[in-house]
C-alpha cells in the first residue's frame, strides 16, 4: 500500500512550520481505496506570501480542527504504508516534526516522485510538480492546494510505476512488507487480486520473483496456480508470500510485458517460456524461372521473413489469402521483369503497413485508453494516455512513453495479435 500526501503550511522558520492543510491518498497499486483532506488550525500565524501562493488565510483555519484531532486518522491511514510524496523528503519531515510535538514517533519507509522522475523520465526539463504534469498531459486543478497537488502527484506515480521497468518501486514495497511480517495466507492472496486482465508475479518470502504470468483474468488463473496438484502448482503453494499484478486493459499489452519481463527477470519456474512461440514464417523466395513467391518454412534466422506464425496451419491460411490478393492485384500476362517488380512492391505495402502507426486500444478503466507506438518499422513502446492530445502531441507522446526493447519478437507479437484480433484503432504516426 502506498499513502500519497501533500502538506501545506505555515512557511517560516525550519521546523517551526505548521501545518494548514493535507490530503493523503491511500493506493493499493491500482486504484484509490482510501483518502482523507482537511485543512488543519496550525495556532500560529501563516506567512504572507504562502496565503498569496495557496489561498489559506488565517480566518479560513480557526474552526479548523488542530493536528492532535485528526493525527489518529492520519496513523490508520498511513498503517503498512510507504509515504509517496512530491520532494518527500519536506512533507515527511514536516510530518514527522507535528507528531513529535504530541510525544509520538511517526516512522515509516518513503518514496521522492522527484527522485523517481529524475531516474525514469530523464529527458524532462523540469521537476517542479506542475510543469512536470504539464508535459505529461496530466492535469492538475486546485495548484498548492494540498488535494489537488496529491492527485497530480497520485497520476503521477501512477505513470512512475507502469515506466519502473526495473520492479524498483515494486520491490520496496515488498521488503516493506517482510519486514512489517504480513505474510498473507492463500485466500487472503486471492481475495486482494483482480478479475481483469494482465501480468502477475509470484514472489517468494525473500521477495524473488518465481514465477510471472499473464491471464485475462489475473485472480482466476492464480487460483488454478494454488489448487493445482502438478510439481509446479505445489511448489508455488509451498514457496509463495505475495502475488503483485499490473493491469495492462487489453491483452496486447500482457503478452508484450509478460515476454520481455520472463527475459529480463528469469524466474526459476518460466525456463519454457523463454523460447519463442513463433516456429513458422512466411518467407520470399524464386521459383525455377526466377518469379518471385511466397513460401512457407520453419523459422530461419538467415532470412528475413514477411510474417510469423506459431503454427504450420496458421501461416498455411495466411499464404492463401495473400496469394488470392496476389492473383487480383497483379495481371497475369506481365513479364517476369514487371511481375517480379508489383510483387515486391505488395511485399513493400505489407512491411510498410506496421512501419509508422500508433495502436489504439482500451486502457486499465473506463476512461482510459493505451497505445502501442510503432516508429521506422521499430516497436518504441506503449503508454496510457486520457486524452487524445496526449498521443497526437510528439513532446508529450515522448514523455509519457513507456519504453521497451525494440525485439524482433516484440515486433512478431505485435503483428500476429492485429492479424489474429480487431478490438484496437490504427492510427497513422
Amino acid at each position: 500500500m502506498y499513502a500519497i500526501i501533500d502538506i501545506e503550511t505555515t512557511g517560516g522558520q525550519f521546523n517551526a512550520e505548521g501545518i494548514t492543510e493535507i490530503a493523503i491518498y491511500k493506493f493499493d497499486g491500482v486504484e484509490l481505496v482510501d483518502q482523507f483532506i482537511s485543512l488543519v488550525n496550525p495556532e500560529i500565524p501563516i506567512q504572507p506570501f504562502v496565503v498569496k501562493l495557496t489561498g489559506i488565510n488565517n480566518a479560513m483555519l480557526r474552526t479548523a480542527p488542530k493536528f492532535y484531532e485528526i493525527a489518529k486518522r492520519i496513523i490508520e491511514i498511513t498503517q503498512d504504508c510507504i509515504i509517496v510524496a512530491h520532494n518527500a523528503s519536506f512533507d515527511y519531515r514536516v510530518l514527522k516534526m507535528e507528531f513529535k510535538r504530541l510525544g509520538y514517533d511517526f516512522m515509516k519507509q518513503t518514496l521522492c516522485t522527484v527522485e523517481l522522475s529524475k531516474q525514469l523520465l530523464p529527458d524532462v526539463k523540469t521537476y517542479s510538480l506542475g510543469k512536470l504534469v504539464r508535459s505529461l498531459g496530466i492535469p492538475i486543478a486546485d495548484r498548492h492546494r494540498a488535494s489537488g497537488d496529491a492527485m497530480a502527484t497520485l497520476k503521477l506515480f501512477k505513470l512512475l510505476l507502469s515506466k519502473d521497468l526495473e520492479k524498483t518501486i515494486l520491490r520496496t514495497l515488498i521488503k516493506n512488507e517482510i519486514k512489517n511480517g504480513i505474510s498473507p495466507k492463500l485466500l487472503d492472496i486471492l481475495e486482494n487480486l483482480p478479475t481483469t486482465v494482465g501480468i502477475f508475479y509470484i514472489h517468494n518470502e525473500k521477495g524473488e520473483i518465481i514465477l510471472i504470468g499473464r491471464s485475462n483474468n489475473i485472480r482466476k488463473k492464480i487460483s488454478q496456480y494454488f489448487t493445482a496438484d502438478t510439481k509446479i502448482g505445489k511448489r508455488i503453494q509451498n514457496e509463495v508470500f505475495t502475488v503483485t499484478f499490473e493491469e495492462t486493459g487489453n491483452e496486447l499489452i500482457a503478452l508484450l510485458k509478460e515476454r520481455e519481463e520472463i527475459i529480463h527477470n528469469k524466474p526459476v519456474l518460466n525456463k519454457v517460456q523463454r523460447k519463442s512461440a513463433f516456429l513458422f514464417g512466411v518467407y520470399l523466395d524464386k521459383d525455377v524461372k526466377g518469379k518471385y513467391q511466397l513460401e512457407v518454412r520453419k523459422i530461419d534466422g538467415r532470412k528475413k521473413d514477411i510474417y510469423l506464425f506459431k503454427n504450420q496451419q496458421e501461416a498455411a491460411f495466411y499464404l492463401h489469402k495473400k496469394n488470392e490478393e496476389l492473383t487480383e492485384k497483379i495481371p497475369s500476362d506481365l513479364s517476369l521483369e514487371e511481375y517480379n517488380i508489383q510483387f515486391l512492391a505488395f511485399v513493400k505495402e505489407i512491411e510498410d503497413s506496421f512501419s509508422n502507426i500508433i495502436v489504439s486500444m482500451k486502457g486499465r478503466n473506463i476512461s482510459e485508453k493505451s497505445a502501442l507506438i510503432m516508429e521506422n518499422g521499430a516497436f518504441k513502446g506503449y503508454c496510457f494516455y486520457d486524452l487524445n492530445y496526449q498521443i497526437s502531441n510528439p513532446s508529450v507522446l515522448k514523455n509519457i512513453v513507456i519504453q521497451m526493447p525494440n525485439t524482433k519478437d516484440s515486433r512478431n507479437i505485435i503483428k500476429y495479435y492485429l492479424y489474429k484480433k480487431n478490438d484496437c484503432k490504427i492510427i497513422p504516426y
